[in-house]
């Protein structure tokens, strides 16, 4: 089954910056608008970003600005560039297809420091 795994987390100070990757197993990838979310301890997983399939990308408000998200379909990847990072962005981050939901993959920590 195709899977996908989430890297480049890490601890980050506050305003510095991260790019996360994710690695989608499939054949699949430019079929299906991906996206990126996170989630906090005791939240549920909410949805930051998303990019179509003909690269359209859209940004939920509170990262709009300072996150972008972006896909090489050839390479079967997708990238979330973080910057000016704040506390709030303390999370475990994860890609899937929204519209075509597969198997969460192990997400990625990113962790802001104090």
């Amino acid at each position: 089954q195709a899977q996908f795994v989430e890297s480049g987390g890490g601890l980050v100070q506050p305003g510095g910056s991260l790019e996360l990757s994710c690695a989608y197993s499939g054949s699949s990838f430019n079929m299906f608008t991906m996206a990126w979310y996170r989630q906090t301890p005791g939240n549920q997983r909410e949805w930051v970003a998303s990019i179509s399939r003909g690269g359209s990308t859209n940004h939920k408000d509170f990262v709009r600005g300072r996150f972008t998200i972006s896909k090489d379909n050839a390479k079967k990847m997708g990238y979330l560039q973080m910057n000016s990072l704040k506390a709030e962005g303390s999370a475990v981050y994860y890609c899937n297809f929204p519209s075509a939901l597969g198997p969460w993959g192990r997400g990625t920590q990113v962790t802001g420091s104090s």
